[in-house]
């Protein structure tokens, strides 16, 4: 499955209910460090069936690793799990 890699702004053309989310941020401590974030968002229906929540599933929190790295885990993530679309932040897509 090919999975496609959109940057956060261009979601708005991709609406998707389950994806892959990455967002990167310098060390508050040491600038020189890069802190990753990955969470995984499935849109569900709610028992009441008209309302959808979302569900989140952080994968990594604030975990120092480049920006490479957590694309790179991100996408094999949502290869193995069948996810089509993984959302980056401003930041990565540059």
């Amino acid at each position: 499955m090919a999975v496609k890699i959109v940057s956060q702004g261009e979601s708005r053309d991709h609406p998707e209910g389950d994806y892959v989310r990455v967002s990167t941020c310098c060390d508050p401590i040491d600038d020189t460090v890069t802190l990753a974030t990955i969470q995984r968002f499935v849109e569900r229906q709610r028992r009441d069936g008209a309302s959808r929540g979302v569900h989140v599933k952080t994968l990594i929190l604030r975990q120092p690793m480049s920006t490479d790295e957590a694309l790179g885990f991100a996408t094999c993530y949502a290869e193995r799990k069948n996810i089509p679309v993984v959302y980056t932040d401003e930041t990565l897509a540059d």
